[in-house]
Protein backbone atom coordinates (compact mmCIF):
# COMPACT_ATOMS: atom_id res chain seq x y z
CA UNK A 1 0.00 0.00 0.00
CA UNK A 2 1.43 3.48 -1.23
CA UNK A 3 2.59 5.88 1.74
CA UNK A 4 0.23 9.27 1.17
CA UNK A 5 1.10 11.75 3.17
CA UNK A 6 -2.05 12.71 4.43
CA UNK A 7 -2.89 9.70 5.67
CA UNK A 8 0.54 9.59 7.56
CA UNK A 9 -0.70 12.85 9.10
CA UNK A 10 -3.78 11.51 10.53
CA UNK A 11 -2.39 8.73 12.10
CA UNK A 12 1.00 10.37 13.76
CA UNK A 13 1.13 9.98 17.13
CA UNK A 14 2.22 13.07 17.73
CA UNK A 15 -0.20 16.56 17.11
CA UNK A 16 0.99 18.11 13.71
CA UNK A 17 -1.24 21.03 11.89
CA UNK A 18 -1.09 21.65 7.83
CA UNK A 19 -3.65 23.37 5.76
CA UNK A 20 -5.62 20.81 3.35
CA UNK A 21 -3.99 22.44 0.39
CA UNK A 22 -0.41 21.40 1.72
CA UNK A 23 -0.74 17.59 1.05
CA UNK A 24 -1.39 17.80 -2.66
CA UNK A 25 1.82 19.83 -2.94
CA UNK A 26 3.98 17.84 -0.87
CA UNK A 27 2.43 14.17 -3.06
CA UNK A 28 4.16 16.49 -6.34
CA UNK A 29 6.83 17.59 -4.49
CA UNK A 30 8.25 14.72 -2.59
CA UNK A 31 7.30 11.82 -5.14
CA UNK A 32 10.92 11.93 -6.64
CA UNK A 33 12.22 11.34 -3.22
CA UNK A 34 10.15 8.46 -2.07
CA UNK A 35 12.38 5.80 -2.56
CA UNK A 36 15.90 7.37 -2.34
CA UNK A 37 17.29 7.98 1.22
CA UNK A 38 17.33 11.81 1.85
CA UNK A 39 18.81 13.94 4.27
CA UNK A 40 15.89 16.29 4.86
CA UNK A 41 15.13 19.06 6.73
CA UNK A 42 12.30 20.68 8.67
CA UNK A 43 12.12 24.17 10.31
CA UNK A 44 9.31 24.18 12.83
CA UNK A 45 8.79 21.24 15.37
CA UNK A 46 6.66 22.25 17.63
CA UNK A 47 4.72 18.83 19.19
CA UNK A 48 7.04 16.66 17.07
CA UNK A 49 4.21 15.62 14.35
CA UNK A 50 5.21 16.57 11.23
CA UNK A 51 8.69 15.03 11.94
CA UNK A 52 7.07 11.43 12.32
CA UNK A 53 5.26 12.08 9.43
CA UNK A 54 8.50 12.42 7.45
CA UNK A 55 10.15 9.48 9.06
CA UNK A 56 7.53 7.06 7.96
CA UNK A 57 7.02 8.48 4.28
CA UNK A 58 11.01 8.18 3.54
CA UNK A 59 12.53 5.04 3.00
CA UNK A 60 14.43 3.57 5.95
CA UNK A 61 18.05 5.13 5.95
CA UNK A 62 16.99 8.54 5.88
CA UNK A 63 17.82 10.90 8.02
CA UNK A 64 15.37 13.03 9.32
CA UNK A 65 16.36 16.54 10.92
CA UNK A 66 14.13 18.98 13.08
CA UNK A 67 14.82 22.21 13.80
CA UNK A 68 13.62 25.02 16.23
CA UNK A 69 14.36 27.42 18.55
CA UNK A 70 12.60 26.43 21.45
CA UNK A 71 14.90 23.81 23.60
CA UNK A 72 11.86 22.25 24.75
CA UNK A 73 11.85 20.42 20.98
CA UNK A 74 14.64 18.45 22.26
CA UNK A 75 12.67 15.58 23.80
CA UNK A 76 12.02 14.72 19.87
CA UNK A 77 14.98 13.52 19.28
CA UNK A 78 15.21 9.76 18.68
CA UNK A 79 16.32 7.09 16.06
CA UNK A 80 16.97 8.22 12.49
CA UNK A 81 15.76 11.93 13.98
CA UNK A 82 18.16 14.67 14.96
CA UNK A 83 17.29 17.64 16.64
CA UNK A 84 18.91 21.15 16.11
CA UNK A 85 18.01 24.38 18.81
CA UNK A 86 18.34 27.44 16.92
CA UNK A 87 17.50 31.04 15.41
CA UNK A 88 16.54 30.22 11.53
CA UNK A 89 16.87 34.25 11.14
CA UNK A 90 20.91 34.20 12.28
CA UNK A 91 23.24 32.85 9.71
CA UNK A 92 25.77 31.97 11.93
CA UNK A 93 23.34 29.23 13.45
CA UNK A 94 23.12 28.16 9.47
CA UNK A 95 27.17 27.95 9.03
CA UNK A 96 27.43 25.96 11.97
CA UNK A 97 24.69 23.65 10.89
CA UNK A 98 25.93 22.77 7.39
CA UNK A 99 29.45 22.05 9.32
CA UNK A 100 27.98 20.15 11.14
CA UNK A 101 25.89 17.66 8.37
CA UNK A 102 27.02 18.88 5.01
CA UNK A 103 24.54 19.18 2.04
CA UNK A 104 21.01 18.01 2.23
CA UNK A 105 18.21 17.05 -0.21
CA UNK A 106 15.11 18.86 1.19
CA UNK A 107 14.29 21.87 3.32
CA UNK A 108 10.88 22.97 4.37
CA UNK A 109 10.34 25.54 5.83
CA UNK A 110 7.59 25.57 8.74
CA UNK A 111 9.29 28.14 11.35
CA UNK A 112 8.71 31.75 12.20
CA UNK A 113 7.23 32.55 8.88
CA UNK A 114 8.71 36.48 9.10
CA UNK A 115 10.34 37.70 6.46
CA UNK A 116 13.73 37.53 8.18
CA UNK A 117 13.10 34.26 9.34
CA UNK A 118 12.07 32.99 5.64
CA UNK A 119 14.44 35.32 3.69
CA UNK A 120 17.56 34.65 5.81
CA UNK A 121 16.68 30.96 5.79
CA UNK A 122 16.24 30.70 1.79
CA UNK A 123 19.42 32.49 1.35
CA UNK A 124 21.60 30.54 3.36
CA UNK A 125 20.36 26.82 3.09
CA UNK A 126 19.83 27.39 -0.95
CA UNK A 127 23.31 27.37 -1.88
CA UNK A 128 23.70 23.60 0.95
CA UNK A 129 21.28 21.57 -1.09
CA UNK A 130 22.09 19.21 -3.17
CA UNK A 131 21.16 18.99 -6.79
CA UNK A 132 17.92 17.73 -7.33
CA UNK A 133 16.80 19.10 -4.40
CA UNK A 134 14.56 21.13 -3.29
CA UNK A 135 13.71 24.18 -0.21
CA UNK A 136 10.00 24.45 0.13
CA UNK A 137 8.70 27.08 2.51
CA UNK A 138 4.95 26.80 3.74
CA UNK A 139 2.46 29.76 5.18
CA UNK A 140 3.94 32.43 2.55
CA UNK A 141 0.56 34.22 3.62
CA UNK A 142 2.27 35.89 6.27
CA UNK A 143 3.93 37.78 3.33
CA UNK A 144 0.38 40.04 3.09
CA UNK A 145 0.33 40.35 7.00
CA UNK A 146 2.11 43.06 8.28
CA UNK A 147 2.63 41.23 11.74
CA UNK A 148 4.80 39.01 10.08
CA UNK A 149 6.67 41.89 7.92
CA UNK A 150 8.91 44.82 8.49
CA UNK A 151 8.15 46.09 5.36
CA UNK A 152 5.76 44.79 2.58
CA UNK A 153 8.54 45.91 0.11
CA UNK A 154 10.65 43.20 1.56
CA UNK A 155 8.11 40.10 2.00
CA UNK A 156 9.36 36.68 1.42
CA UNK A 157 6.63 36.77 -1.78
CA UNK A 158 8.23 39.60 -3.11
CA UNK A 159 12.06 38.30 -2.79
CA UNK A 160 10.77 34.96 -4.37
CA UNK A 161 9.55 37.26 -7.10
CA UNK A 162 13.05 38.52 -7.62
CA UNK A 163 14.30 35.04 -8.13
CA UNK A 164 12.41 35.32 -10.56
CA UNK A 165 14.39 38.04 -12.25
CA UNK A 166 17.08 35.99 -10.98
CA UNK A 167 16.73 33.32 -12.74
CA UNK A 168 15.74 35.03 -16.40
CA UNK A 169 19.02 37.16 -15.98
CA UNK A 170 20.43 33.96 -17.10
CA UNK A 171 19.22 34.50 -20.62
CA UNK A 172 21.74 37.75 -21.74
CA UNK A 173 24.71 39.18 -20.01
CA UNK A 174 22.39 42.38 -20.90
CA UNK A 175 19.48 41.87 -18.33
CA UNK A 176 19.98 43.58 -15.42
CA UNK A 177 21.98 41.58 -12.34
CA UNK A 178 21.87 41.26 -8.67
CA UNK A 179 24.41 41.94 -6.38
CA UNK A 180 22.95 38.73 -4.06
CA UNK A 181 22.47 36.31 -6.74
CA UNK A 182 20.82 32.53 -6.56
CA UNK A 183 20.55 31.66 -10.23
CA UNK A 184 23.97 29.54 -10.07
CA UNK A 185 22.04 27.48 -7.49
CA UNK A 186 18.29 27.88 -8.15
CA UNK A 187 16.87 26.62 -12.15
CA UNK A 188 13.21 26.83 -11.29
CA UNK A 189 10.26 28.38 -9.08
CA UNK A 190 7.09 26.89 -8.19
CA UNK A 191 4.00 29.16 -6.75
CA UNK A 192 1.17 27.63 -4.96
CA UNK A 193 -1.17 29.07 -2.56
CA UNK A 194 0.94 29.83 0.83
CA UNK A 195 3.56 27.44 -0.60
CA UNK A 196 6.94 28.29 -2.38
CA UNK A 197 9.20 25.40 -3.94
CA UNK A 198 12.87 26.59 -5.17
CA UNK A 199 14.27 23.77 -7.46
CA UNK A 200 18.32 23.11 -6.86
CA UNK A 201 20.58 22.24 -9.52
CA UNK A 202 23.57 24.14 -10.78
CA UNK A 203 23.38 21.61 -13.92
CA UNK A 204 20.61 23.24 -14.91
CA UNK A 205 21.69 27.38 -14.20
CA UNK A 206 24.05 27.76 -17.54
CA UNK A 207 23.21 30.69 -19.79
CA UNK A 208 21.16 29.83 -22.42
CA UNK A 209 22.01 28.57 -26.12
CA UNK A 210 19.15 29.15 -28.97
CA UNK A 211 19.83 25.90 -30.90
CA UNK A 212 18.00 24.83 -34.27
CA UNK A 213 17.40 21.89 -35.98
CA UNK A 214 19.23 22.69 -39.33
CA UNK A 215 16.62 21.26 -41.44
CA UNK A 216 14.24 22.89 -44.29
CA UNK A 217 13.41 26.31 -43.77
CA UNK A 218 10.05 27.36 -45.94
CA UNK A 219 11.33 31.13 -45.64
CA UNK A 220 8.21 31.95 -44.02
CA UNK A 221 7.98 35.69 -42.82
CA UNK A 222 8.78 35.90 -39.00
CA UNK A 223 5.77 38.85 -37.88
CA UNK A 224 6.31 39.03 -34.56
CA UNK A 225 5.69 42.90 -34.26
CA UNK A 226 2.82 43.37 -36.41
CA UNK A 227 0.13 42.44 -33.78
CA UNK A 228 1.35 44.64 -31.75
CA UNK A 229 0.72 47.93 -33.97
CA UNK A 230 -3.16 47.65 -33.27
CA UNK A 231 -3.14 50.33 -31.50
CA UNK A 232 -0.88 52.96 -33.46
CA UNK A 233 -1.53 52.75 -37.26
CA UNK A 234 -3.64 56.05 -37.11
CA UNK A 235 -0.92 57.76 -35.59
CA UNK A 236 1.58 56.30 -38.11
CA UNK A 237 -0.54 57.71 -41.13
CA UNK A 238 -0.65 61.15 -39.46
CA UNK A 239 3.31 61.38 -38.71
CA UNK A 240 4.15 59.99 -41.66
CA UNK A 241 4.79 63.03 -43.23
CA UNK A 242 6.82 64.57 -40.57
CA UNK A 243 9.46 61.81 -41.33
CA UNK A 244 12.08 64.08 -42.20
CA UNK A 245 11.77 66.03 -39.29
CA UNK A 246 11.74 63.13 -36.97
CA UNK A 247 12.77 59.43 -36.28
CA UNK A 248 9.38 58.21 -37.37
CA UNK A 249 10.21 54.78 -35.69
CA UNK A 250 11.93 56.45 -32.71
CA UNK A 251 8.53 57.83 -31.73
CA UNK A 252 6.26 55.10 -33.13
CA UNK A 253 8.00 52.64 -30.72
CA UNK A 254 7.59 55.20 -27.77
CA UNK A 255 3.92 55.26 -28.55
CA UNK A 256 3.13 51.95 -29.22
CA UNK A 257 5.10 50.91 -25.39
CA UNK A 258 3.23 53.72 -23.86
CA UNK A 259 -0.41 52.27 -25.03
CA UNK A 260 0.61 49.03 -24.55
CA UNK A 261 1.62 49.64 -20.81
CA UNK A 262 -1.83 50.95 -20.41
CA UNK A 263 -3.31 47.82 -21.17
CA UNK A 264 -0.79 45.67 -19.24
CA UNK A 265 -0.96 47.69 -16.35
CA UNK A 266 -4.48 45.68 -14.69
CA UNK A 267 -2.31 42.80 -14.83
CA UNK A 268 0.64 43.71 -12.62
CA UNK A 269 -1.66 45.60 -10.46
Amino acid sequence: MKKKIKNLFYNSNSQSIKYEKYFHVYEKIFKKFKNKKVKFVEIGIHNGGSLEIWKNFFPKGSKIIGIDINPECRQFSKKNIEVFIGNQSDPKFWDNFFSKIGKVDIVLDDGGHTNLDQIITASKVIKNIKDGGVLLVEDTHTSYSSIYNSSKNFSFIEFSKKVIDDINSKYSNKIKKFNFSLSNHVYSVEFYESMVVFNIDKKKTYYNKLLTNKKKNFGIQDKTWQGNEIHVFKIKNIFSKFKNLISLNKLLTFIKHKINNKILKKYFE
